[in-house]
């Protein structure tokens, strides 16, 4: 009776050690799948993190972009300037239109971004510290009151006429008239250039040096007997712009050189100085292609 006793004692003690190792089991599963948990959720957060910096939309550009020159840029650089704001809401674009030689000394003095310019930088201006970059090219029309019967005039007869050899438009086959000699002011780009190719500088006799191509168009319009220069793009129907030396004025006489009397639409920045973020995006853009169709759409030969 007592060895019955002492092999079921037994039996149960190692009934009770086969249950303990049984109920660890589960504990020991759980500390090591537990890390594993982590890791996998760890991961997909990093993911999304790395997403939303990699598809952040770029600070939208700001700021202004100042202009100063030419007037007879005034039509190409208004419809560019214009067009940049369209596509930057946040910039400011100005233009003030006070010739090419103030809009160059107004670049070189810090009043402006950029300088424009109805003709090329001399070299006193390039040591000066300036650098010229070509926008577009343009005609410059002679222009006569459209009841002037002449349709065609030689670079000397032009020449003449501004020097004083000529005085009456009957000496060049026209009606009987005297001859009012109209042109800008010095310091003028477009004077500049239509000196410069004509070989008239210094030489010309006005009767009236006006400040912009918009009163050189106005003047020419209300007298028969006047003849001035414009900018092409600037040339309106109230006034009429004769060939010269048989060539009409156009955006592919001017391209093709076959018309002599053309100037080039500069822009001048400082040469040791980097322009402003909004200002470097307003020349990236006007002297790539993409502005090319706004170029010509107003009157000028784009050159990129």
């Amino acid at each position: 009776m007592k060895r019955m006793i002492s092999i079921l004692v037994a039996a149960l003690l190692v009934m009770t050690t086969l249950a303990g190792c049984g109920s660890s089991a589960p504990a020991d599963t759980t500390a090591t799948t537990a890390p594993a948990a982590s890791e996998t959720t760890e991961a997909p957060a990093t993911t999304a993190a790395a997403e939303t910096e990699a598809t952040e939309a770029p600070a939208a550009l700001s700021g202004t972009v100042a202009t100063d020159g030419s007037t007879s840029m005034e039509k190409v650089i208004g419809s560019l300037g214009e067009a940049f704001m369209e596509a930057n809401p946040d910039v400011t674009f100005t233009y003030n239109p006070t010739g090419s030689g103030s809009g160059i000394t107004a670049v070189s003095e810090g009043r402006c971004d950029i300088g424009l310019s109805s003709r090329a930088l001399k070299d006193e201006e390039k040591a000066g510290g300036l650098t010229e970059t070509t926008l577009a090219l343009d005609g410059i029309a002679i222009i006569v009151n459209p009841a002037n019967t002449l349709q065609d005039l030689t670079l000397e007869q032009i020449a003449s006429i501004y020097t004083g050899e000529v005085t009456n438009w009957s000496e060049l086959g026209g009606a009987d008239g005297e001859i009012v000699v109209i042109g800008r002011e010095a310091g003028s780009g477009t004077r500049d250039g239509f000196e410069s190719i004509t070989g008239t500088a210094d030489a010309c006799v006005y009767r009236q040096e006006l400040t912009s191509t918009g009163d050189v168009i106005t003047t020419v319009a209300s007298n028969p007997n006047a003849i001035g220069y414009a900018s092409l793009a600037s040339v309106k129907d109230t006034v009429k712009a004769l060939s010269v030396g048989g060539v009409v004025p156009s955006n592919e006489t001017v391209l093709d050189g076959s018309y002599k009397v053309q100037r080039p639409f500069v822009l001048v920045t400082k040469s040791s100085e980097a322009l402003s973020q909004a200002a470097q995006a307003f020349f990236d853009y006007v002297t790539s292609a993409d502005a090319n169709e706004i170029i010509t759409m107003a009157g000028a030969v784009p050159v990129n």
